[in-house]
């Protein structure tokens, strides 16, 4: 054996060992509390979320309107209208007729996804500077887009006849993507409304739509189990890097079973050498321990830096996550203020995007992605594999920490600025330009604040050739501006220190 051979044995042998160490995780708490967040999900900061399915065919609604469609309102005892029907059932009967002859069904023969081509989709997301990427898998229709070998509803044998799931995944490997799915079944126990005269109730459906019941009861033993079974099944067959859950997940019913199945996915990634990351929403109940999985804010952002990295799921639609019309998005530099403002706290943003019915990802939401791209090409050494600062930030705007608090958010103002550390940098973003704005103070990197104990040696702005002039006072570090805007959207400054003592804990 020559000297290379013996020392990649060794490596192994080594590597083998420390995996070996781990113990296989038990279904209790406090075995799954020892569970720690993967560098590489730390470092990634930016991924690609992507709701997709039948609901896309009507593009009404967004992905609730196969909730929505059967409301035609309710009557009084006298016979007197109380509610009107819904928005969607309005729309169903004018374009598909009455939903008790049309029933969502019908949708997915239509979900052709014809043009759909899971290279382009990966080369876009890598282009936007994704480090991840989570299809759905399933959705709360339960309709697969993967592969699945418990319901015959899924993409390979019905709509597309494609495997989505497991294309998008071949090609996200192949750019040394990590890839997720997304499960959202839990919450179909409460997706249907049951009526003789629908669909929902039809026997040779109850596969699709379940056994009808009382919308808001508690899920069944056996519907959990049903779910567990369908959730095994993607992860075993698709070993994803990643698994991320909606709220149904949360509901007391599913105790036992999150135990069970954060288990047997963490030990299935202990066996393959795979590091993994369970996101969960903490809506009502709080579903899983700090520490034990990752947790996922709905829409919404951190006031605070939390210890443990946590995420945002935010659709590029607003409210709307599944394609619809209308979609209405913001300016490319809403989400990169986002992005900038949930890293600083220790956050990771996925973003979502709605590609149509025919598998294609409007240009608009294109553009947006592209231009996101832009700018981490320039910046992303400020957001990738970074950690918090001391402080956050500063300026007068701050998230507020409710359910969907980013439908309430005002965009930032000239006086906010979002901090990032990489080692001896710190990256300082100011999110918004304000004309005619001579200088910027960073109150955070003031010489006697102590904040910083290393002296700044290099101030400059990422993607912006000119020297710019600053000095740095007790209680600020003041920067001279240039007089136009020198980047598009957030602007970057990089402050390099001076290297920190070599020797700084040696007691001899």
């Amino acid at each position: 054996m020559n000297k290379f051979k013996f020392i990649a044995t060794l490596l192994t042998i080594c590597f083998s060992l420390s995996v070996f160490a781990q113990k296989p995780y038990k279904a209790d708490w406090e075995s799954l509390k020892k569970y720690e967040i993967p560098q590489w999900y730390k470092d990634a900061k930016f991924g690609i979320f992507i709701h997709w399915g039948p609901t896309t065919v009507p593009a009404k609604d967004s992905e609730w309107y196969g909730y929505h469609m059967w409301n035609e309102g309710t009557v009084d005892a006298l016979g007197n209208p109380t509610s009107e029907p819904s928005r969607a059932y309005q729309y169903h009967v004018e374009n598909f007729g009455k939903p008790e002859d049309y029933g969502y069904t019908k949708f997915i023969p239509e979900f052709k996804a014809e043009n759909f081509n899971a290279k382009e989709w990966i080369d876009l997301f890598n282009e936007a500077g994704a480090k991840y990427v989570v299809p759905v898998g399933e959705h709360c229709d339960g309709f697969a887009l993967y592969n699945s070998k418990v319901t015959r509803w899924n993409a390979v044998n019905m709509g597309p006849k494609r495997d989505i799931v497991g294309e998008l995944f071949k090609e996200a490997k192949n750019k040394d993507m990590k890839v997720g799915m997304s499960s959202h079944y839990a919450y179909a126990w409460h997706w249907w409304t049951y009526d003789e005269k629908y669909e929902t109730t039809d026997p040779k459906l109850q596969d699709f739509y379940w056994k009808a019941h009382e919308r808001w009861s508690p899920a069944t033993p056996e519907f959990v189990n049903h779910w567990y079974k369908r959730t095994i099944d993607m992860m075993t067959q698709y070993k994803p890097d990643l698994m991320w859950f909606d709220l149904g997940l949360c509901e007391p019913e599913y105790e036992e079973a999150r135990k069970k199945y954060l288990a047997k996915y963490y030990n299935q990634g202990l066996k393959n050498n795979q590091e993994v990351v369970v996101n969960y929403k903490n809506i009502k109940w709080k579903p899983i321990p700090d520490g034990a999985a990752v947790l996922d804010i709905e829409s919404g952002k951190l006031d605070r830096i939390r210890e443990e990295t946590w995420q945002t799921d935010m659709s590029l639609g607003g409210w709307r996550w599944g394609f619809s019309k209308p979609y209405d998005m913001r300016k490319p530099g809403a989400y990169i203020n986002d992005l900038i403002d949930i890293v600083s706290k220790n956050g990771v943003l996925l973003l979502n995007v709605a590609p149509n019915k025919h598998g294609e990802i409007p240009a608009d939401q294109q553009a947006i992605l592209k231009e996101i791209g832009a700018w981490l090409k320039i910046n992303g050494e400020g957001i990738y594999s970074t950690t918090p600062f001391t402080v956050f930030g500063q300026g007068p705007t701050n998230a507020k920490m409710v359910l969907h608090g980013n439908m309430k958010d005002k965009g930032f103002t000239a006086d906010d600025v979002r901090y990032t550390q990489k080692g001896q940098t710190i990256y300082a973003f100011l999110l918004e330009w304000e004309e005619g704005k001579e200088t910027l103070s960073l109150s955070a990197l003031g010489s006697e604040n102590r904040v910083i104990n290393d002296a700044i040696k290099s101030v400059s702005i990422m993607g912006y050739d000119e020297t710019i002039n600053w000095i740095q006072k007790d209680n600020e570090l003041i920067i001279q501006l240039p007089k136009e805007r020198p980047v598009k959207n957030a602007i970057g400054f990089k402050i390099e220190l001076d290297d920190a003592p070599s020797d700084i804990f040696k007691t001899k």
